[in-house]
C-alpha cells in the first residue's frame, strides 16, 4: 500500500488500485474535500497552487485545479514553483489556502498534495481529519455553470520570493555581494534550478549547476544525503568553489558541502542558520525530537532557550509560536524563519549561511568545525501494524525505565551519552530509528542496545 495520509499531506505512487495508490480518483476526492473545507470557511475562496518538477506534476496540477474550479473556487497557478514560494504567495495574494504538488524527497514515481491554510502554513491535524471526513461522507457539493471558479497564471514567482529574502533586516546584502562567492549546486532536476539562480545572481555569486534540466528524471535519489551527493562533493572540490549546495525537489530542505568537499551535515544546516540569527537577536529556538543536540548547545551559548517538538513541520511551527522562537526547523535541513514565513525554506537558509561566511570571513569548513561535534545515524524498519509498534514501545519503556523517556511522538530514550528516537514515519509505512552521540561508534552501540531489547 503506497497511499499515505498524514499531517504531512497525502502522498503515494502514481498508478495502481484506487485507495491504495495515488490515482486520479484519490486526487479528485482529496482535492474536492479540501476545497469543500475552504468553502465552509469562505463564500468565495481562492487558492494558490504550485508544483515541483516531477514527471506527473502537470497532470496532477491540472486535475486539482479543475476540481477546485468545479467547486466555485478561484485558482492562482504558480506552475513550476517551490514549497516556500507557494507558502509566501498565499499570503501575498490574500488567498484562503494553497496546494503544493510535491512528494519532497521521495523518488520520481511518487507525488503528493500538501495543503496550506490562509496563512500559507500547513493545515493542522484536526483540519486534516475534517477534510478526510468530507471524503467519507461524500459531503462535497459542486458549483453550477454560472459559479465555476476562475483561473489565473502567475509564472516566475521566484523573483517575489527572492525580493522578500533580500528585504529582511537581518541580512547584510552588500556584504554578501562584495564576496562574489562561487557556488556549485545540485538542483536534482527540479525547480531549484529555477529558484536558486535568481537568489545567487541577486547576491552577485557565480555558480555552476548540476542536474539542471527540470524534467523530474531525478539523476540520483532526491534526498539530499551524503550518499546521494557524490557528484556535488567532487564538483565543489574540483571547481574550488566556496560552497556546495543541495536541495530536495521542492526546495524546502538544504544540505551543504564545504569548500574542501567535506559534507557539512544536514543536521548542521539549521545550526549554522541559528548561529547567524542568534548572533543578531537573542531568543529561543525549536527543532523536532529527532534533531541534533547541537542546536540546543548553540542556543544556550547565546542565552536563549531550546524547545523540542513532535516531528512534522506543523508541530515545529506550533512550538515556535508557543515559545516565541526566533528561528527553528528540522534536522533534515529545514530552516524556518518567522520574519519571512512559518515554513521550511532552503533559499533563506542559503542567504543566512552566505552572510555568516561573509561576516566572519571564514571558510565553511572552519565554521563547521566550530560547532559541537555529534553524529546522527538514521535507520528504518518496516511497520507491520500499530499494535506491534505499541508493544515495542511498551517493552522499551519497561527496559529503560531509569532513563529519560519522551513518548510525545513515538519514543525517545535519552541516555547520558546520546539518544535514540523511534517513531512511525509521517510519509512512509515504516518506523524511523534515529540515534545521536559524540561519534558513530557510540551511536551504533546505542541503537544496538535498544534493538536487542526488541529482538
Amino acid at each position: 500500500m503506497t497511499l499515505k495520509k498524514s499531517i504531512s499531506g497525502i502522498r503515494g505512487t502514481i498508478g495502481g488500485p484506487i485507495g491504495s495508490n495515488f490515482t486520479p480518483i484519490d486526487i479528485v476526492e482529496c482535492v474536492s474535500a479540501y476545497g469543500w473545507w475552504l468553502k465552509n470557511k469562505s463564500e468565495s475562496p481562492k487558492v494558490v497552487i504550485g508544483r515541483d518538477g516531477r514527471i506527473s506534476g502537470a497532470m496532477v496540477s491540472s486535475m486539482a485545479s479543475n476540481c477546485l474550479r468545479f467547486l466555485g473556487i478561484d485558482v492562482i497557478d504558480l506552475e513550476l514553483s517551490t514549497t516556500p514560494s507557494v507558502e509566501l504567495a498565499v499570503e501575498e495574494f490574500g488567498a484562503d489556502g494553497g496546494i503544493i504538488f510535491t512528494a519532497s524527497h521521495n523518488p520520481k514515481q511518487w507525488n503528493a498534495l500538501k495543503f496550506l491554510n490562509n496563512k500559507g502554513e500547513f493545515i493542522s491535524a484536526a483540519d486534516g481529519e475534517k477534510i478526510l471526513s468530507f471524503i467519507d461522507e461524500k459531503a462535497m457539493i459542486f458549483a453550477d455553470i454560472e459559479s465555476i471558479g476562475t483561473y489565473s497564471l502567475h509564472q516566475n514567482y521566484f523573483k517575489s520570493h527572492v525580493d522578500a529574502i533580500l528585504n529582511l533586516d537581518v541580512l547584510d546584502v552588500p556584504l554578501i555581494q562584495e564576496q562574489k562567492f562561487h557556488v556549485v549546486f545540485d538542483a536534482i532536476n527540479s525547480t531549484g534550478a529555477l529558484a536558486i539562480p535568481a537568489l545567487l545572481e541577486a547576491l552577485h555569486c557565480t555558480y555552476e549547476i548540476i542536474n539542471a534540466e527540470v524534467n523530474g528524471e531525478f539523476a540520483h535519489n532526491p534526498e539530499p544525503l551524503p550518499g546521494n551527493l557524490g557528484d556535488l562533493i567532487q564538483k565543489t572540490k574540483d571547481s574550488k568553489a566556496d560552497i556546495g549546495i543541495a536541495v530536495d525537489p521542492d526546495v524546502d530542505r538544504l544540505a551543504l558541502v564545504c569548500e574542501d568537499g567535506m559534507y557539512f551535515g544536514e543536521e548542521y544546516t539549521l545550526v549554522a542558520a541559528a548561529d547567524f540569527i542568534l548572533s543578531k537577536q537573542i531568543g529561543n529556538t525549536v527543532s523536532n525530537l529527532s534533531s541534533s543536540r547541537a542546536l540546543s548547545d548553540i542556543t544556550a551559548k547565546y542565552g536563549g532557550k531550546y524547545y523540542a517538538s513532535k516531528v512534522g513541520e506543523v508541530n515545529v511551527v506550533n512550538a515556535m509560536k508557543e515559545n516565541n522562537a526566533v528561528i527553528g526547523g528540522e534536522g533534515n535541513g529545514g530552516i524556518i524563519y518567522p520574519e519571512l514565513h512559518y515554513g521550511r525554506d532552503a533559499l533563506v537558509g542559503i542567504a543566512f549561511v552566505l552572510n555568516l561566511m561573509a561576516e566572519r570571513k571564514q571558510k565553511l569548513s572552519t565554521i563547521r568545525n566550530s560547532y559541537p561535534e555529534y553524529t546522527i545515524i538514521k535507520n528504518k524498519m518496516d511497520l507491520t501494524s500499530q499494535e506491534e509498534l505499541a508493544g515495542i514501545f511498551q517493552k522499551l519503556k519497561d527496559s529503560f525505565a531509569d532513563e529519560r523517556l519522551n513518548d510525545s511522538d513515538g519514543l525517545k530514550i535519552d541516555f547520558s551519552n546520546g539518544w535514540v528516537h523511534m517513531r512511525m514515519s509521517n510519509t512512509e509505512p515504516i518506523i524511523r530509528i534515529y540515534a545521536e552521540a559524540k561519534d558513530n561508534k557510540t551511536a551504533d552501540e546505542l541503537v544496538n542496545k535498544v534493538m536487542n531489547e526488541i529482538a
